[in-house]
C-alpha cells in the first residue's frame, strides 16, 4: 500500500497507535473468558467479562465525548490508553471474579475515551479530500494488529492464563510512548499564521505594503487600527495543515442539529449495522454455524475469520480512496450491499466452500463500511467533536451488545437463516439511508 504524500503525520502515528492495541486485545481476547473460570463460575458468568467491556463502552460514551472536548484528543488519547493498561495490568492479578469483572468494566471506561479521542483526531487533521484514506489508514492499523493479536495470544496462553494481561497492558504501553512521541501537540493560535489555507504554503509577502502576511498580530484593542499592530513571526511552518484541516470543518453545530440531518444519520444506521454485524452476528454466529451447522472441525472458523479479515485489509486503503474520489453516498450503498450479499450467502451456507467465500464477500463490503460513514461524520462535525463521535461510536457499541443476543436466540430457535438475515436486513436499511444522501456526498 503507497500513502499519499500529503497524508497528515498524525494519521501515521494514529496508525501505529491502533496496531498496538488491536495487538495486545488479540492476544487477551481469547483468554478473558478461559481465566474467569478459573474462579469456578460458569459458562454465563465467564461470557459477562466479556460483555462487561462492551457494555460500558456504550454507557460512558457521551461521558468520553465531554471528556475529548474539555481536555482535547491528545491529553484524552493517552488517559483512555493509561486507563485501558492500568486495569489489563491489575486484571491479570486478579483474585477473585468480581475483581475481573469490575477491573474489565473500568477498562471499558478508558476504552470509550481512547476510541472517541482518537477518531476526533483522525478526522480533524485529515482535509475533507483525503479524510477517507485517512481513516482506512486508522483502521488498517487496527485490522493488522487483530490479524496478529490471536497468533501470538497463543502462544502466550501456553505460558500462563495470567500473562496475556500482562502483554495487553504492555502493548497499551507502547502506544501510549508512540502516541506521546509522535502524535502533534495542539498549536496555538499565533504558530497557525502564515499559511495559504487552500494551498498549505507560506503566503508570499505584499510588497505594496511592506508588511509580510507570515506573521500574525495580537488582537485589536479598542481604539487601535489593524494596521498599528504588531506583528509576531510564526514559529512552526508545518502548523498550517492544522490550519488547514480546522477551515475544512463546518461551522459548529449542535448534537440535535447533526441528528436531523441525513448525513449523520446514514452515519449512525450505517455503524450500527457494522456493530450488529461485524462486530456481533460474525464473532458470535459464524463459529457455530462452521461448527454445529457444517461441522467441520473448530480450525476452519480461524481459517475463515483470517480469510475474511486479509481480504478486508487488503481493500480498506482502495476503499478509503473510494470513498474521497467517488463519494461517501457511493461507498455507503456498495459497502452495505456487498456486506448484505455476504450475509445472506451465509444464511444460505450449506458448505464449507460456500461459508468461505460468503466470509470474503462480506470482507469485501467491511472495507467500505470501515471508512465512508466516519468520513461522513467528519464532513459534518465541528472542530469540537467530541459528543458527536462518541454516539457515532455508541452506535456500533449498541449493536456489538444486542446483536450477539439477539442473533443466539434466533439461533436457539433453530434458524441460522434468520440471524444471518437479521444482519442482512439492518445493512440494506443502512444502504438505503445512503441513497437518500445527496450525489456530491
Amino acid at each position: 500500500m503507497r500513502l499519499p504524500t500529503d497524508l497528515p503525520r498524525d494519521v501515521v502515528a494514529m496508525s501505529g497507535v491502533a496496531f498496538c492495541v488491536a495487538l495486545g486485545f488479540g492476544v487477551v481476547a481469547p483468554a478473558i473468558p478461559l481465566f474467569a473460570t478459573q474462579f469456578g463460575v460458569d459458562a454465563a458468568a465467564a461470557g459477562a467479562v466479556v460483555s462487561v467491556f462492551a457494555l460500558m463502552r456504550l454507557l460512558s460514551g457521551l461521558l468520553a465525548g465531554r471528556v475529548v472536548d474539555a481536555l482535547g484528543e491528545r491529553t484524552s488519547l493517552m488517559i483512555g490508553v493509561a486507563v485501558v493498561g492500568l486495569s489489563s495490568l491489575l486484571a491479570g492479578l486478579s483474585e477473585n471474579y468480581p475483581q475481573l469483572l469490575a477491573l474489565r468494566g473500568v477498562g471499558g471506561v478508558g476504552s470509550a475515551v481512547f476510541g472517541v479521542a482518537a477518531m476526533s483526531l483522525v478526522l480533524r487533521v485529515a482535509s475533507q479530500r483525503m479524510r477517507g484514506r485517512a481513516v482506512s489508514v486508522y483502521r488498517g492499523g487496527f485490522l493488522v494488529g487483530g490479524i496478529a493479536g490471536p497468533a501470538v495470544g497463543g502462544a502466550v496462553l501456553g505460558i500462563s492464563l495470567r500473562a496475556p494481561f500482562f502483554l495487553y497492558a504492555g502493548t497499551l504501553a507502547l502506544a501510549g510512548v508512540v502516541a506521546m512521541v509522535f502524535v502533534s501537540r495542539p498549536q496555538p493560535a499565533t504558530a497557525r499564521a502564515g499559511i495559504d489555507q487552500a494551498t498549505d504554503l507560506p503566503l508570499e509577502p505584499d510588497p505594496g505594503s511592506g508588511r509580510d502576511p507570515a506573521v500574525e498580530s495580537p488582537p485589536v484593542h479598542d481604539g487601535e487600527q489593524p494596521d498599528e499592530r504588531v506583528p509576531v513571526a510564526s514559529s512552526d511552518p508545518s502548523a498550517g495543515r492544522d490550519r488547514a484541516a480546522d477551515e475544512d470543518h463546518p461551522p459548529e453545530a449542535t448534537l440535535r442539529d447533526l441528528l436531523g440531518t441525513r448525513e449523520y444519520q446514514a452515519a449512525l444506521v450505517t455503524n450500527l449495522a457494522v456493530g450488529l454485524a461485524v462486530l456481533g452476528l460474525r464473532s458470535t454466529v459464524v463459529p457455530l454455524l462452521f461448527v454445529h451447522h457444517l461441522q467441520v472441525d473448530v480450525g476452519w472458523v480461524g481459517a475463515a475469520f483470517v480469510s475474511s479479515a486479509l481480504v478486508q485489509t487488503a481493500l480498506m486503503f482502495p476503499a478509503g480512496r473510494f470513498t474521497d474520489t467517488i463519494g461517501r453516498r457511493a461507498a455507503i450503498v456498495l459497502g452495505s450491499t456487498v456486506a448484505a450479499v455476504g450475509m445472506l450467502m451465509l444464511a444460505v451456507a450449506s458448505s464449507l466452500v460456500i461459508a468461505l467465500i460468503a466470509m470474503g464477500v462480506f470482507g469485501a463490503g467491511s472495507a467500505f463500511l470501515g471508512t465512508a460513514p466516519a468520513a461522513l461524520v467528519g464532513d459534518v462535525a465541528g472542530k469540537r467533536s467530541g459528543q458527536t463521535i462518541a454516539v457515532f461510536n455508541m452506535a456500533s457499541d449498541f449493536g456489538a451488545v444486542t446483536g450477539p443476543v439477539l442473533a443466539g436466540w434466533l439461533v436457539d430457535q433453530g434458524s441460522y437463516a434468520a440471524a444471518f438475515g437479521m444482519g442482512a436486513g439492518v445493512l440494506l436499511v443502512a444502504g438505503a439511508l445512503g441513497l437518500r444522501l445527496p450525489s456530491s456526498r
